[in-house]
């Protein structure tokens, strides 16, 4: 899995990836639960859920490429078959096809789960060397 990322952004990189995936997740799940609900018609029920639950991972920043990449061609494929309002299609296929390029952030349980670990090794008490004398 680790082959996935190449690095995990701190600073402003890092959180320039956090507001990148709270927008694109947080408009997901309430798509997906305006759709539900009956407020949007933007598709069918197993949609909406896909769309709710790929919401959730990229909140948590949990398996960003793998998830970034199912939001861009779930979002590509609603832009070519349904019609209207396809601004907000196009900017989550964006953003989830470049969270699954860039990855997660320092801020996601990614990178707890497969971020670079510090091991401090301490240096061990060797006991005196004692000579004998023949």
């Amino acid at each position: 899995m680790r082959r996935l990322y190449s690095t995990f952004a701190t600073g402003l990189p890092g959180a320039g990836l956090l507001i990148m995936r709270v927008v694109a997740g947080s408009v997901l799940i309430y798509r997906g639960v305006a759709g539900l609900t009956g407020e949007l018609a933007i598709g069918p029920p197993p949609i909406l859920i896909l769309k709710i639950v790929l919401g959730v991972l990229l909140l948590a920043g949990l398996w960003t490429p793998i998830t970034g990449a199912l939001v861009g061609i779930l979002e590509i494929g609603i832009f070519v078959v349904r019609n209207e309002d396809p601004w907000i299609h196009l900017l989550l296929a964006t953003l989830g096809i470049c969270l699954a390029l860039l990855g997660p952030g320092v801020w996601s349980i990614d990178a707890r789960l497969f971020g670079w670990k510090r091991i401090d090794i301490r240096d061990r008490q060797r006991p005196p060397h004692t000579s004998s004398e023949c």
